[in-house]
């Protein structure tokens, strides 16, 4: 059974991953699909310009950049089991805030929020899984080898 375990964290893992990755390859236009969903409140907009100002670039750049980084790193952690707990809650934060933003389709039509709402039932199942990594954590220790059952 630990092998069915390791081997679907790897591929759950995989999603966050290949996902991060897209973004890193694709930095402008992903840049610009966060502009058109999410504003920056008046509150923290100063403290964005600065950061624009301090590394020369938009601040919807270095937000991808950093979310891109991010999705890799805790599709890491969670593959090679370090960390998996903490890493899981991260996520789990981050696909409700990128479900409520990118897949609003309570405020859509009813024909055209078909695939919003496919997609946020999809990342609700998502957040099940990672409720599970979370719950579980590395998992007891057993005195027996790990890949006994394979």
């Amino acid at each position: 059974m630990p092998a069915f375990v390791t081997f679907g964290r790897v591929l759950f893992a995989v999603l966050f991953i290949y996902s991060g990755a897209t973004k890193l390859l694709g930095i402008p236009g992903t840049a610009s699909m966060i502009e058109a969903k999410v504003t920056i409140p008046a509150l923290v907009a100063p403290y964005t310009e600065q950061l624009q100002t301090m590394a020369g670039m938009p601040f919807f750049q270095i937000l991808t950049i950093a979310v891109g980084v991010f999705e890799i790193l805790a599709g890491l952690m969670i593959a090679l089991n370090f960390l998996a707990r903490f890493f899981a809650i991260l996520l789990i934060i981050f696909v409700c805030v990128a479900t409520f933003y990118f897949h609003d389709f309570w405020n859509q039509a009813a024909p055209d929020n078909q695939a919003n709402l496919i997609a946020a039932l999809k990342n609700l199942s998502i957040i099940g899984a990672l409720f599970i990594i979370a719950g579980y954590g590395r998992g007891p220790r057993n005195a027996e080898p790990a890949y006994g059952d394979v």
